[in-house]
């Protein structure tokens, strides 16, 4: 379920600086993703990766809802990750650090979460990150990812203006590269033996957001 007012409130007040306390409050009411992966991934009870982590916002999140398993997120702005280690002091088995996906995605053996980065990588960049986080989620568990997807819709081109916009102020460190596709999700997540499902996941935004969900069953017995 959503969290409440209060639940935000104190969220945003563990920032260290007042523009994340504004940033974190609006994003947490807003952005539909944190409610769509808090569906995935509430009950589960496998160790959740969270690849390009920022803030750490879906932590908080996910701890606020019951979610008990460990999480470790990553991320390779440094000023983020430092707010991310501030805001997190009083959470139990969650750890942030610095660290690049082009280079290297830690062991794990879980759920993984990747949240609105995929954009900043050229397509081999992409593919291999996918192959590499895929073999990281255990049986049973989930891959979530929140992209902007590649059409010819208005949608697309409103995200990759706010992409370059978010670029141009600072917030990002990165301008945005290449934005994948729903087949390319569906053959490299496949091909590494997940189910994939793709659906929307704008909400009330202007943004061309979808959610992609890729599951490793369990085979069954022979």
């Amino acid at each position: 379920m959503p969290l409440t007012a209060e639940d935000i409130r104190q969220i945003a007040t563990r920032c260290p600086r007042r523009w994340d306390k504004h940033y974190t409050a609006s994003k947490l009411r807003a952005d539909p993703v944190y409610a769509a992966v808090e569906k995935e991934l509430v009950a589960s009870e496998l160790p959740l990766l969270d690849v390009g982590c920022g803030m750490g916002l879906l932590a908080h999140w996910m701890r606020a809802v019951g979610h008990k398993a460990r999480i470790i997120g990553f991320d390779f702005d440094e000023r983020k990750i430092h707010s991310a280690v501030e805001m997190a002091r009083h959470l139990t088995d969650t750890d942030f650090a610095v660290g690049d996906a082009r280079s290297s995605i830690p062991e794990h053996a879980g759920d993984v979460v990747i949240l609105d980065i995929l954009q900043y990588f050229e397509e081999s960049e992409q593919d291999l990150l996918l192959r590499q986080v895929a073999q990281r989620v255990a049986t049973g568990g989930k891959l979530v990812i929140r992209s902007g997807l590649k059409t010819d819709s208005w949608r697309y081109r409103v995200t990759m203006i706010c992409d370059y916009i978010a670029h141009g102020t600072f917030w990002m460190k990165s301008a945005p590269q290449r934005y994948p596709t729903a087949e390319q999700f569906q053959r490299v997540l496949e091909g590494a033996g997940l189910e994939v499902k793709i659906s929307p996941l704008w909400g009330n935004t202007p943004f061309n957001n979808h959610l992609i969900v890729a599951q490793r069953r369990a085979q069954p017995d022979r």
